[in-house]
């Protein structure tokens, strides 16, 4: 089975909690899940050829939130081929930067790893967006 590691950037908990469940749900599939709460580069690293799911919030203005700032700062400028991720966006649709944070997240991974997500709108049910989060993992 796959190995997941699951980089969260929260500022109220909120994330977490959102990890710790996709944790769970990784788990019971058989896969190793472990979540980082305070991910730094050299956790980020050890996932080369492996899975890596961020579950990050938004900050007001549209930012990633402090907690996982260093690791994106830490990651920005590195190729990762064999890197493949995933990207499950917390944010509040009254603000103008909605989700700002996975998106800055996305587009930094973008063309520097593999993208296994699946592309869901906030408008999708939770247990579809769930189940289609990262289907290559089956």
């Amino acid at each position: 089975m796959a190995e997941v590691g699951i980089f969260v950037g929260t500022m109220y908990g909120n994330s977490l909690l959102v990890a710790e469940e996709a944790e769970a749900i990784l788990s019971g599939l058989g896969h190793k899940a472990t979540v980082f709460e305070d991910p730094e580069v050299k956790d980020w690293e050890s996932y080369t050829g492996k899975y890596v799911l961020v579950v990050t919030s938004t900050t007001g203005q549209g930012d990633l939130p402090d907690s996982i700032v260093p690791l994106y700062e830490g990651i920005k400028d590195m190729y990762q081929p064999h890197l493949r991720y995933g990207i499950i966006a917390l944010g509040d649709s009254t603000y103008a930067n909605f989700c700002g944070g996975g998106k800055t997240f996305d587009a930094c991974c973008r063309n520097r790893a593999r993208d296994v997500s699946a592309r869901c709108s906030p408008s999708t049910p939770a247990k579809t967006r769930n189940r289609k989060a990262f289907p290559i993992l089956g």
